[in-house]
C-alpha cells in the first residue's frame, strides 16, 4: 500500500534549466506522484503563485521567477518508480552537451512497458543535473550515438537544426540479399497505425509522411549486403520500413524482418537488429562549431562480419 506524505510550502527560483517551460509542465515535472487534475486544480485556486501574483497553467517560466508551491500530497511508491543509476559510454561531454554510445535492447525512454529508460537512469545517476534531455531518439534494439542536451536553449538550437535538415545522421546496417545500387535515394511515405497486439507500427502507405533515406553499399555478400544509411527525414522505424518495404530486411528486425531467417541468424550468434547509428554532425548549439562524433560497432556486430569474410575466403 502507498503510503502518503504532507509537503509543506516551497519557493523555488527558476534557472536556465526551468526557463520557458509552461508552468502545468514544470509542476508536473517538480511534482511526481500528484494527479495531473490535482495540479491544475491548484493552479485554478491560486495557490500557486509567480513572483506573488496568480498565473495559469500557460504561463511560461521567466529566468529569476520566483514560484511558490503550495503544500501537496505526493504518492511514496519508492518500489514503482525506482529507476537504477547508470552511466553509459561516453562520446563526447560539455556544459551544453552529452552525447552517448547506447547499446543495444536499453529504450531511451520509459513507457510502451518499459519502467525507465536511458533518460531515467542518466538522471538518477545524475541528480544534481539541472536539466538532462533527449535531443533525438533511437529504437530499443538499435546502438549507436545518442545526443542529449544538458541546457534548455542547446536543445532547442538541436531540435532547429534537426528539422531544417542541417545535422547528418548516419547508420550501418547489414541486410538480407544483394544490394545492387552503388548509392540510392528511396522516398517513401511511412504511415503510423497501430498493431493487434497494441504496438505501434509503420508501413509504406500514399497518404504517410513524406521520408526520404539515401543509402549507400558499403559490402556485399553472396547473401548479405551493407549499408549505409543517411537519414533525410527523422521518421518512426524509417530505415527498417524502407528496407523491408523494397525487399531487403535487416538482419535480426523482429518487427519488419524475414523471421525465419532471423531464427537462424541466432544460431549463427547474431542474437540483435544489425543496426547501428554510428555517426552524426551538427553545429554546437553554443559555439556554431562543427561537431563530428562516431560510435564504433559494437563487438558482436564485428564478430558477425568477420564470420561473413571467413566464408567467402
Amino acid at each position: 500500500m502507498n503510503n502518503l506524505r504532507k509537503e509543506s510550502v516551497t519557493w523555488t527560483k527558476i534557472d536556465e534549466g526551468s526557463c520557458d517551460q509552461r508552468m502545468d509542465n514544470f509542476l508536473c515535472k517538480h511534482l511526481k506522484g500528484v494527479p495531473k487534475s490535482h495540479i491544475y486544480r491548484i493552479l485554478r485556486s491560486g495557490e500557486v503563485r509567480v513572483n506573488k501574483k496568480r498565473v495559469d497553467q500557460t504561463y511560461r517560466l521567466q529566468l529569476g521567477d520566483h514560484v511558490r508551491i503550495p503544500p501537496v500530497r505526493v504518492t511514496e511508491a519508492q518500489d514503482r518508480d525506482y529507476v537504477p543509476a547508470l552511466e553509459f559510454p561516453i562520446l563526447y561531454e560539455d556544459d551544453a552537451l552529452l552525447v552517448i554510445d547506447k547499446p543495444s535492447g536499453v529504450a531511451v525512454h520509459g513507457g510502451s512497458g518499459v519502467s525507465f529508460g536511458v533518460i531515467e537512469q542518466l538522471r538518477s545517476a545524475r541528480p544534481h543535473a539541472k536539466f538532462l534531455e533527449l535531443v533525438h531518439r533511437l529504437d530499443r534494439e538499435t546502438s549507436g550515438v545518442l545526443l542529449l542536451a544538458k541546457k534548455r536553449s542547446a536543445l532547442i538550437n538541436l531540435h532547429e537544426q534537426m528539422r531544417d535538415g542541417k545535422n547528418d545522421k548516419r547508420y550501418l546496417c547489414l541486410v538480407l540479399g544483394k544490394w545492387q545500387n552503388v548509392k540510392q535515394h528511396v522516398k517513401l511515405p511511412l504511415h503510423k497505425f497501430n498493431a493487434q497486439n497494441g504496438e505501434k507500427r509503420v508501413m509504406v502507405r500514399e497518404d504517410g509522411q513524406a521520408s526520404y533515406t539515401i543509402f549507400t553499399l558499403q559490402k556485399n555478400w553472396p547473401e548479405f549486403s551493407l549499408l549505409e544509411a543517411q537519414l533525410k527525414t527523422g521518421r518512426t522505424h524509417q530505415i527498417r520500413v524502407h528496407l523491408s518495404h523494397l525487399g531487403f530486411p535487416i538482419a535480426g528486425d523482429d518487427k519488419y524482418g524475414d523471421f525465419a531467417r532471423n531464427k537462424e541468424l541466432i544460431k549463427q550468434r547474431l542474437k540483435r537488429m544489425f543496426l547501428h547509428a554510428y555517426s552524426i554532425t551538427f553545429a554546437h548549439p553554443l559555439t556554431a562549431e562543427v561537431v563530428r562524433l562516431n560510435a564504433p560497432l559494437p563487438k558482436e556486430l564485428q564478430e558477425f562480419m568477420d564470420k561473413l569474410d571467413g566464408r567467402c575466403l
